[in-house]
């Protein structure tokens, strides 16, 4: 029996696309604008939600009590990523990670960065799991996740 051989053809395919961000969300990059961090408050579990959410995703109620969360927190866990691909928020190599802010009960996921990220072992040292960060605020503001620029090992 023979092996079958199929064509293959490289392509970039993008996909232009606009996101309404509604009430929640608008009102939390708002926040983002004026180095904020804010984050919604169950009333029924009082777990504070960051990003900042409309309803509760355990206790299914809507939310509508806000909370400025500190930009300070804990490294929960995180990813080297050092390969190119289409639409990175920056050229790698860079790590992505959890952060669950100091005020906030849920971790929220973004760029780990300012150290050098050329040497494995070094960037594991310099990140052990639970190692503190601060949010690094982006000095152009767009009303954008990456106003935070990144979270920086304290």
């Amino acid at each position: 029996m023979s092996k079958k051989e199929y064509k293959t053809f490289d392509f970039e395919l993008s996909l232009p696309y606009r996101l309404a961000y509604g009430p929640t969300w608008t009102r939390f990059f708002e926040g983002l604008q004026e180095e904020k961090i804010f984050g919604t408050k169950c009333h029924q579990c009082n777990r504070v939600l960051v990003p900042a959410r409309s309803f509760c995703p355990q206790c299914f109620v809507d939310i509508d009590d806000w909370v400025q969360v500190s930009n300070e927190g804990t490294l929960v866990t995180w990813a080297l990523i050092s390969f190119e691909f289409y639409n990175q928020p920056k050229k790698p190599p860079y790590a992505a990670g959890l952060i669950k802010l100091d005020g906030a009960d849920v971790s929220m996921f973004h760029l780990v960065d300012g150290f050098d990220m050329n040497d494995l072992d070094k960037v594991k040292e310099t990140l052990p799991i639970g190692r503190r960060v601060k949010a690094v605020w982006s000095e152009e503001k767009k009303g954008h996740i990456l106003d935070i620029k990144y979270f920086q090992p304290i």
